[in-house]
Order: structure tokens, then sequence, then C-alpha cells
């Protein structure tokens, strides 16, 4: 079925940066997204309703209903076809007769998924980052008003990750904003080319630590990292560190052009929590001089995260 508007084409690193950009990979569960499965598979009457998203090499459930898995390798999912195709609400009455999902595992295994319908989880940019989708062990097809419904609570699910976005973002802006001057400070003139980074310290598969952990015991390794992390800091020259709230993600502005050394400290303790168990991925950014600001040395350090991610994943 094909939508009259137009989607522009989005090169992978793109569609890749605004998924990494909502931090939703590897959450923990959330009632409203629970929510939306639950509405896509009452109402289009299948035993299978997923919240997808595709990441480098793999797809990730946000919610889930009728399957066991938390994720799937990205290679042999029906969601990675969808969201070739944005601009269409894909559906496979038989994938057992469609030769490009036939000998998947879930179709070909005993999972006998059959019937499959998904609709298109595009940013405001137009990047597809997975689908709302719904699966059958049966052939069939939908209705119109399935159809409808089920791409309303894509928009809806977008709305979502939207929202969700927007409280990050505030949050973020507020760790940035410069620390208020005491008179004492004022009095003192500052270097005139005294520049700063920024340091983004994040927690690779949270929901999946909490499976192992539990809440309380992520919880309390998160909060000896944080110790730990700010052990590494140069408190006099104006460094600190910020954790973004109900997550792994720490924030460190460093002041000064000459970082380096407390660059590689932090990188040493994050390094160091492979042995509790704990995988953490670091990447800074650095000001081109004292007036850049703070957000936009953010974005670079966010977007070298990115970077580190795919190495991570390559093989």
């Amino acid at each position: 079925m094909n939508d009259n508007t137009s989607t522009p084409e989005v090169d992978e690193f793109t569609r890749q940066r605004a998924l990494d950009r909502y931090r939703i990979l590897d959450s923990l569960p959330e009632s409203a997204y629970d929510d939306i499965v639950r509405v896509a598979a009452a109402v289009c009457d299948t035993p299978v309703a997923l919240v997808s998203l595709i990441d480098r090499d793999r797809q990730w459930f946000k919610a889930r209903i009728g399957i066991d898995d938390s994720q799937t390798p990205r290679d042999v999912a029906v969601c990675d076809t969808a969201i070739r195709t944005p601009n269409e609400f894909m559906e496979v009455k038989d994938l057992s007769q469609d030769v490009r999902f036939a000998d998947f595992p879930s179709v070909a295994g005993d999972f006998s998924a059959r019937f499959y319908a998904g609709a298109p989880l595009l940013t405001p940019e137009g990047a597809p980052i997975g689908t709302v989708c719904v699966v059958d062990h049966e052939p069939r097809q939908l209705t119109a008003a399935q159809r409808s419904a089920l791409e309303a609570l894509g928009r809806l699910t977008m709305a979502l990750l939207e929202g969700r976005s927007r409280e990050r973002d505030s949050e973020i802006e507020s760790i940035l904003q410069p620390a208020p001057v005491s008179v004492a400070t004022a009095e003192v003139e500052p270097p005139p080319q005294a520049g700063y980074s920024v340091a983004i310290i994040e927690l690779q598969d949270y929901a999946g630590l909490v499976s192992r952990m539990g809440e309380r015991g992520v919880e309390k390794a998160l909060q000896q990292l944080e110790h730990d992390l700010e052990q590494c800091l140069h408190g006099p020259r104006g460094d600190v560190l910020n954790r973004v709230t109900g997550s792994g993600e720490f924030i460190a502005v460093l002041q000064g052009d000459d970082t380096v050394a407390t660059l590689q400290r932090l990188e040493e303790v994050a390094n160091a929590q492979g042995g509790k168990g704990l995988s953490l991925l670091l990447a800074s950014a650095a000001a081109a001089d004292s007036r850049e600001p703070t957000q936009q040395v953010f974005m670079r350090a966010d977007e070298a995260l990115s970077l580190r991610k795919d190495l991570a994943q390559a093989p």
C-alpha cells in the first residue's frame, strides 16, 4: 500500500544517528509503549505485536507481545525490509511464499510467522528508525480500517519518542548551562583563550544489565561509577560531571585547553568497569574556543559516540 507523501532517501549513518539520539535502545520497559502493542494486537486481531527499532546489526523490541525474544539479528528481520521503503505500509500475506523471507528463522522455524504488517516509524526529518508491526501464524490480510489504525499507532509511537527526546534535551541543556559565577570569581579575569571539552560516558545494554543484576544492583553500581568518575575531575579548574536522570549516561564538562590527562583517567575508569560486568563507551569533543556554545560541542561529542558504537559493532 503506497503513501502519497514523499520521504527523501536517508543514508544509513544519518538513519542510525537519528535512532541513537533518542537514547531508546536497551531502555527499560515503559507502560505507554506496552499499551501500543496491546492495542495493535487487539485491533488487528493478531497474537504478535511489536515496537521494533532497527539498530546497527539487530532489531530490538521496545515493546512486544506474543514473542519471548527481546531482539533478533537485523539480517533476518522483516522490519529491516519495511524501513527500506518508508513511504509504504508493508504487508505480506504469507511470508513463507515470499522469497525474501521464506528462509528466515522466524518463518521457517518453530515460530512459523506467516502474516506481517508494519507501519514505519519516521522521525520529523524522515529517517526510518523502526516499525509498529503485527504478526500472525496464519496467512491473512488486514482491513482498511486495521491498516489505518496501525499507521495511527506508528504516529503515536513517534509522538512518544519525540516527547521523551524533548525531556532529555531539556535536561541536557540545563546540565550544559555555565555554573553561576560568584563575586570572588568574577573579580578574576579568565584566560582569554581558555577552552573546554565535553565528554559523554554511556552505559551499554542498560535493560540487559537490569535483567541480570536487578534495578537496585545496577543503581548501586552506577552510584559507585559516578563517584569514581568524579575523582578524575579537576574541581578547582571548574570541571563538572552530571548523570542524566534515570539512565546510565554521564556528561562531563572539562575546563581548560589541555584536558587530555583528565579524559585518559575517565577512559581508564570506564574500561575498568568491564571487570564488574558493565560495558561503557566514552566520546568527547573539544571547543574551538571558549566562545563556542556548549550545546554545539555536546552535539559533536554525541556524534563521536555514535561513531564509537559503529566501531564497537564492527566485525
